[in-house]
């Protein structure tokens, strides 16, 4: 399994907003959908049988991966190879906005 990811977004490329961060993963090859995800929203362990990367716009989203949480932030992204086994939920009492882009 090669090891997830995550990036944080850099200020040069602009201000973080849903269309900026949509723009920067089109930019690299993703298709892109928003989904607002309420507090206590929680997604059991599963794959995907194509390679994304999910992105935060606002809220905080924990993704788990072989044992390991990692914790988006707003403007964080993080790869997730095909095939991988994550769960993801929604932490703290704030929606999560977040951009779920697949390699197109």
């Amino acid at each position: 399994m090669p090891t997830p990811r995550l990036e944080h977004w850099n200020a040069d490329w602009g201000e973080i907003t849903t269309l900026s961060i949509q723009d920067h993963l089109e930019l690299q090859g993703y298709s892109v959908v928003r989904y607002d995800y309420p507090p206590g929203t929680r997604f059991n362990d599963h794959t995907h049988d194509v390679d994304k990367k999910d992105a935060v716009v606002s809220g905080r989203l924990k993704i788990r991966i072989g044992g390991i949480n990692f914790i988006l932030n707003r403007g964080d992204m993080i790869e997730i190879s095909a095939g991988t086994i994550h769960s993801a939920e929604v932490i703290d009492d704030e929606t999560v906005v977040s951009l779920d882009a697949t390699r197109r």
